[in-house]
């Protein structure tokens, strides 16, 4: 693949934006560590450098090594690495005296600029830096300005460098795509062929040449990652996949038996293995939510490690890992990001399984892994799932695992998504679910004292789960929702819903 671009990280929180971006122009993109560049830079036509919570006047400022890129190949500074580009060649950066965060508007567009092709004066730009350049270096032409800030947009003369104070990625920034089009399209030549069926079309050959005749071994969770993974596998290799449908004891209310019925018809080969006294007794007592994590992440290995000696000649172990998980993850590796949570099937595998692992949709945002999905004819309902975290109900429970909790939020959530769904409410959320509170409140029933579970109630919207909102779900739908949770699930007095967005929450409680 010859038409990719190269983002480096320097640990922003919109870094993975830059690359859905990239994506969204139907242009490969991948994200790596500034500190940890590839060494082959000839796939790449263009390179981005990230936004930082740095300061590049810092002695620890982030330092990339850009001599095989800086008038090679074009190049493009958002935020920190503007800054980084003019401070380090003969600009001047300071600390701004005026707050630089949030909407701004272009007070001033180089209109001869290719760069700014069809952005116009007054177009809503979207800041965040305390830092700002007060002095471009001298070999620069001045492209935009903001009422705040003078050298918003600036070009290095003779080669296709550019930097610019604000973030194209975001939506808030209303000509953003067209200026990373103008970018990447119109200066840097790359052509736009990065869609869904070339994708499948690529993917496939390349599983094929990489597994031969070897078998493999799937997890299945009848969400869409794995799903879609199984799907692109079995055109590959068709017999000889394996597919396993793990119950780890803390999946949805009847989940176990209706995936299993899902996957029938869909021409797979599927097994279903009931490990959930095996997941819940190691939980036992356990309630560090990333202990909770890392002991699923090792179950699920073991039962694997069991299952793929039943298959003679297993070579392969497949996961439905997708792109967010390994940025999320990637700090575990010297990625400049900070780690948020670890993800179960990022990371290998342990010495003592055999198995190799084969990730078909690692470098895909959940948005894609959808739209791959249907370009191969998957059935919408389960396209439209909402996600689910691979530890289950053991993240939504906040604390300690019993059994008994587990049945509770079982019922709760069951009340809760089928009430999204009879109310019509369930394809307008991205992710839903319920959680299980480690407290107990005072309440009244029945003319008695209860003293009982709080549960939390999360509804989202987002693209991809890298941002996402919290949804405005109609009172009348909460009111019915909270009433029958608390009448109809022994040991629940109190249902709060959740309105925090993310950033600065997660979309999960742990």
């Amino acid at each position: 693949m010859q038409n990719k671009v190269l983002i480096l990280d320097f640990g922003s929180q919109y870094t993975q934006l830059i690359g859905r971006r990239v994506r969204e122009l139907n242009i490969f993109s991948e994200i790596k560590p500034f500190n940890n560049p590839p060494k082959d830079l000839s796939e790449y036509k263009a390179v981005i450098l990230s936004g930082s919570p740095y300061s590049v006047r810092a002695d620890d400022a982030p330092h990339p090594e850009l001599s095989e890129i800086r008038g090679k190949k074009p190049l493009l500074g958002v935020c920190y690495g503007a800054q980084y580009l003019a401070h380090f060649n003969g600009g001047n950066v300071e600390k701004s005296n005026t707050r630089e965060y949030g909407r701004a508007n272009l007070s001033h567009v180089e209109t001869g600029s290719p760069f700014l092709a069809n952005v116009h004066t007054g177009s809503q730009v979207w800041m965040s830096h305390a830092d700002t350049i007060k002095k471009l270096p001298e070999n620069t032409e001045l492209l935009a300005s903001t009422h705040d800030v003078e050298n918003a947009a600036f070009k290095f003369a003779g080669e296709e460098t550019y930097g610019i104070q604000f973030h194209p990625e975001v939506y808030h920034s209303t000509d953003g795509k067209q200026v990373l089009e103008n970018f990447l399209v119109n200066i840097a030549g790359i052509e736009q062929t990065w869609t869904s069926d070339a994708f499948v079309e690529t993917t496939v050959a390349e599983l094929k040449d990489k597994l031969g005749d070897e078998k493999v071994i799937l997890g299945l969770s009848g969400g869409v990652d794995s799903s879609v993974a199984a799907v692109l596998l079995h055109k590959a290799i068709g017999k000889n996949l394996h597919c396993i449908f793990v119950n780890n004891g803390l999946l949805r209310k009847n989940e176990f038996d209706s995936v299993l019925k899902q996957y029938e018809g869909m021409g797979l080969n599927v097994k279903g293995v009931d490990a959930s006294a095996r997941f819940l007794d190691e939980l036992d007592g356990e309630s560090d939510p990333e202990t909770k994590r890392k002991i699923i992440g090792r179950v699920f290995i073991e039962v694997f490690d069991d299952e793929s000696h039943l298959v003679e000649n297993a070579k392969w172990l497949a996961q439905g890992t997708i792109y967010p998980d390994v940025i999320e993850s990637v700090s575990a590796t010297g990625g400049p990001s900070a780690t948020i949570k670890s993800h179960h099937n990022v990371g290998g595998l342990p010495d003592y399984m055999k198995l190799k692992v084969v990730e078909p949709l690692k470098m895909l945002f959940k948005d894609e892994v959808r739209r791959v999905g249907a370009s191969m004819g998957l059935d919408k309902e389960l396209l439209g799932r909402h996600p689910f975290p691979g530890p289950g109900l053991a993240i939504r429970i906040l604390g300690d695992i019993t059994r008994d909790k587990v049945t509770i939020l079982q019922e709760v959530d069951h009340i809760f998504i089928n009430g999204l769904r009879e109310w019509g409410l369930y394809d307008k959320v991205w992710q839903a679910g319920a959680m299980l509170l480690p407290v107990n409140s005072v309440g009244v029933m029945g003319d008695e004292r209860t003293y009982e579970k709080c549960v939390a109630l999360r509804a989202v919207e987002s693209t991809d789960g890298m941002t996402a909102d919290w949804v405005n779900l109609p009172y009348e739908f909460l009111q019915k929702t909270s009433n029958d949770i608390i009448n109809k699930v022994p040991g629940v007095n109190r249902v709060v819903y959740d309105i925090s967005s993310k950033p600065p929450a997660t979309i999960e409680w742990e």
